[in-house]
């Protein structure tokens, strides 16, 4: 699994807007993206693309959320 989270990193970098806004967790300027049960938070605008999380789904996302972004 974590060689298929590895290659989602090499997609995102590629194409930053793959993943999806969550609204209803954040207003932060960060972008999610699935793989299997995670979650990949992540900054759409950086360069390099600059990784927030890894987060499983059934986490409490919004109180997790809060204190990294």
């Amino acid at each position: 699994m974590e060689s298929v989270i590895r290659d989602r990193f090499a997609y995102l970098a590629e194409f930053p807007g793959g993943g999806h806004w969550r609204r209803d967790l954040t207003g932060a300027e960060v972008r999610f993206f699935s793989v299997y049960s995670y979650l990949v938070v992540y900054r759409p605008e950086t360069k390099p693309l600059q990784i927030v999380a890894i987060l499983h789904a059934r986490r409490n996302l919004a109180k997790l959320l809060k204190k990294m972004v």
